[in-house]
C-alpha cells in the first residue's frame, strides 16, 4: 500500500496530539537484555493488556447488513434446493443486483456460474456459495495503479468526490497516520467554494499536528474566493521550501457531472505538475458507501476526467450496500485503497480484499 514506503522515525520522535492519542492502545516498551532487575520492585506487577478488536471482527460487525441483504438471503435461497437451475440462477441474480453489486458485475457472476453448471463442474447448490465467493475475491483484488514515488519530498496526495462523502475527515485519518510514522504532513485548503471548509480542515489539523496552507485573503473577508489552483501553487511551494514529506490537497466537493467543475481539478493537477514532475503521485476518490450505484457513476467520471489511482470508501459501518465494493473493483479495475469503518482516526483502515470476502461472508 501507498503508506508502506515511508521509514518509521525512533519512538523518541513521535508526539501525538492528545486528542488523537486517546483512540490509540500505548506500545509496550521491552527492557533491554541484562537490565537491573532491582530497578524494577517486586511488588509491581504488570497491568495485562486487553487486546485491540481485531480488524476482521470489526468489519464483520459493520457489515451485518450489508450480509444480511446478501449472503443472508443466498443462504435462504440455497436451502433444501437439489439442483441449479435457470429459475434458481434467475433468482440469484435478483439477489446480486439488489445487493448493489451492480449490473455489470452481477452478468458477469452469473455466466461463471452458468458455464461450470453447463460444464458439469458445478452440480451441487451447496457449492454454489464458495463459488461465488472465490469469484468475488477475484473481482476484488483489482491490481494497484503504479504509484510514482518521487525522488525529492513531498509526496503529493490529491483528495477528489462530491459533497457530502468524508473528503476533510479522510484527510485528517490519512494524516494523522502519516505523522504516526514520523512524517511531516502538510494540508492545503483547496475547497474554497465551501464557507467552512477552510476552518473544518484547520480543526483537524489542529487535532493531528499537521501545518496548513490557506487563501491568505480569507482571514480578512471569510466569504473571499480565492482560486483553487492559486492556493495549491502556493502550498507546493511552502512544501518544498519547509522539506515537507508528504502534501494533501483539499478540493472542493462537486457534481460529478458539472464540466466546469471537473475541469477545475484538471487544472489544479496541472499546476502541481507544473512544480513537481510526476505529481500529484496518487489522486484518492472518496466514495460514500452508502450512495449504492450512485458511487459507480461517480468513479466512471472522475477517473474518465483525472485518471484516479485509488479510492477511500467511506460509512461502510451504517449501509446495507456494500456490495457496492464489488462493483467498483469490477467495473473498473480501481484498487480500494482504504475504508472507513466509523468516525474514529483509527477507523480508516487498509483495504484488504481477502479479509473482507470472509467478513462478508
Amino acid at each position: 500500500m501507498p503508506l508502506k514506503w515511508f521509514k518509521r522515525k525512533k519512538k523518541a520522535d513521535k508526539a501525538p496530539d492528545d486528542v488523537v492519542q486517546q483512540d490509540l492502545a500505548s506500545e509496550e516498551i521491552e527492557r533491554a537484555p541484562g537490565a537491573d532487575e532491582r530497578e524494577k520492585p517486586e511488588e509491581e506487577t504488570p497491568v495485562p493488556q486487553v487486546p485491540k478488536e481485531t480488524f476482521f471482527v470489526r468489519l464483520r460487525d459493520r457489515l451485518s447488513r450489508t450480509r444480511k441483504a446478501f449472503t443472508g438471503r443466498l443462504d435462504n435461497l440455497l436451502l433444501g434446493k437439489k439442483e441449479i437451475d435457470e429459475k434458481l440462477l434467475e433468482e440469484l441474480e435478483e439477489i446480486l443486483i439488489t445487493s448493489d453489486i451492480g449490473v455489470h458485475t452481477t452478468v458477469a457472476l452469473i455466466e461463471k456460474v452458468r458455464e461450470r453448471v453447463e460444464t458439469k463442474d458445478l452440480s451441487d447448490p451447496a457449492e454454489l456459495k464458495q463459488t461465488l465467493r472465490s469469484d468475488i475475491l477475484a473481482f476484488l483484488k483489482a491490481p494497484s495503479k503504479p504509484v510514482h514515488m518521487p525522488h525529492d519530498k513531498p509526496h503529493v496526495i490529491m483528495v477528489v468526490g462530491v459533497n457530502g462523502v468524508g473528503k476533510t475527515t479522510t484527510i485528517a485519518k490519512l494524516a494523522d497516520r502519516y505523522i504516526k510514522q514520523g512524517q511531516r504532513v502538510l494540508l492545503i485548503a483547496a475547497d474554497t467554494f465551501r464557507a467552512a471548509a477552510v476552518e473544518q480542515l484547520e480543526i483537524w489539523g489542529e487535532r493531528v499536528g499537521a501545518e496548513i496552507i490557506r487563501h491568505k485573503g480569507h482571514e480578512v473577508k471569510p466569504s473571499a474566493k480565492a482560486d483553487p489552483s492559486a492556493v495549491v501553487y502556493d502550498g507546493i511551494r511552502a512544501a518544498k521550501s519547509r522539506g515537507v514529506d508528504v502534501v494533501m490537497i483539499d478540493t472542493a466537493g462537486r457534481l460529478h457531472t458539472k464540466v466546469n467543475l471537473m475541469e477545475e481539478l484538471k487544472k489544479i493537477r496541472r499546476t502541481v505538475a507544473r512544480q513537481i514532475p510526476d505529481a500529484p503521485h496518487e489522486i484518492l476518490l472518496v466514495l460514500d458507501a452508502t450512495t449504492g450505484q450512485n458511487a459507480i457513476s461517480q468513479a466512471r467520471l472522475f477517473d474518465q476526467a483525472i485518471e484516479i489511482t485509488g479510492i477511500v470508501l467511506t460509512k461502510l459501518d451504517g449501509t446495507a450496500k456494500g456490495g457496492i465494493v464489488v462493483g467498483i473493483c469490477h467495473d473498473f479495475n480501481l484498487p480500494i485503497e482504504y475504508i472507513g469503518l466509523g468516525e474514529k482516526v483509527d477507523d480508516l483502515q487498509d483495504f484488504d480484499a481477502q479479509i473482507f470476502a470472509n467478513a462478508l461472508f
